[in-house]
């Protein structure tokens, strides 16, 4: 992990769905490294979530899921602000006077949408397609400096970084920062466990692709051993993994989990099938999801609890963007 040092970080995670290991090692675990000496907002992005429609009350009950999934990963709301995005109304507010900035031919650009809506995106909702403006908003209505973000998230910060400067430009002032997102040094893109194609995704129609951090022990050893695998034996060379996505898949995560670099983990794999390989990553994978399994049930026996987690969190998290969104509505000319 890069070292930060008294920064202001802001990151998001949609609250659809149980977060999965990939969620967990491409993100998760990075926001609670970043806790030790940054100050760090953690947000729910429930705005995000109905761009594609959500049933409401399976919403509501995800958004209390997730905030104790997070916490039981090791979020510490008493010391950084956790809440859901809707609670705090800035973030629309900036939202919409980002659509207003932004062009049209900035979000046609945008691969997300594209890869999202395919070629229905007459279907899609208007949401989906300005979303990033809502991105944008998410950070900057923090003056947030760092964004931990995955490589395939780069183009949103460089979105949120034209918008400031033309926020500035057209109003003529020195307002937004630059922002920077912040690439983990060490990190796994984890893979579908049934098709090395594809990313892990918590959409998926199939639970057998993903391990999920509520999974029982004998839904994690099951997922792992019923993984997509070829009939040669694992290479020694990484540079061989490139041809075999689904070995390159497990390997990796074992790498990261292990905190061994590939290399060494072909050593003592290389040459073999993948049964071996298989039972080594059930027994980490178990290791870490089973504690973040059982004080997140833990948790969930008090719903009550949590609620008041998020609304605390969105109190302190309004009391550092209601000044931010004022300043800019005066900027933009609104008369309060």
């Amino acid at each position: 992990m890069h070292k930060l040092s008294g920064k202001r970080i802001f990151s998001g995670i949609q609250p659809t769905g149980i977060p999965h290991i990939g969620n967990y090692l491409g993100a998760i675990r990075h926001w609670v490294e970043l806790q030790n000496a940054n100050e760090c907002l953690f947000c729910l992005v429930d705005m995000h979530a109905i761009t594609v429609w959500q049933e409401p009350h399976l919403l509501k009950t995800q958004i209390i899921e997730q905030t104790a999934v997070l916490m039981a990963c090791g979020i510490d709301p008493k010391k950084h602000i956790l809440f859901n995005q809707s609670a705090v109304h800035a973030h629309a507010r900036l939202a919409w006077i980002f659509n207003c900035v932004s062009r049209v031919g900035w979000m046609n650009r945008m691969t997300q949408f594209k890869d999202k809506a395919g070629k229905n995106r007459e279907a899609y909702s208007a949401g989906l397609y300005v979303y990033p403006n809502l991105m944008a908003a998410d950070i900057l209505v923090y003056q947030a400096t760092y964004v931990p973000v995955g490589e395939d998230q780069r183009q949103h910060i460089e979105l949120t970084n034209d918008i400031a400067q033309k926020f500035n430009h057209d109003y003529k002032v020195d307002f937004f920062r630059e922002v920077k997102g912040v690439i983990p040094e060490i990190s796994a893109r984890v893979m579908n466990l049934r098709d090395g194609s594809k990313k892990m995704s918590k959409s998926d129609p199939s639970e057998q692709g993903r391990i999920t951090l509520l999974d029982t022990d004998d839904d994690i050893a099951l997922k792992i051993r019923k993984a997509k695998s070829d009939a040669e034996p694992l290479p020694f060379e990484k540079n061989e993994l490139d041809r075999r996505l689904e070995a390159k898949n497990l390997i990796s995560m074992y790498s990261v989990l292990a905190q061994q670099p590939i290399e060494n983990v072909l050593k003592d794999f290389g040459g073999k099938g993948f049964a071996a390989l298989k039972l080594a990553l059930t027994d980490i994978v178990i290791e870490i999801i089973s504690p973040i399994r059982k004080e997140t049930h833990h948790l969930l026996n008090d719903s009550q609890y949590i609620l008041n987690i998020l609304r605390s969190g969105a109190e302190k998290a309004s009391a550092i963007a209601n000044p931010i969104i004022e300043k800019v509505e005066s900027l933009v000319g609104y008369v309060k």
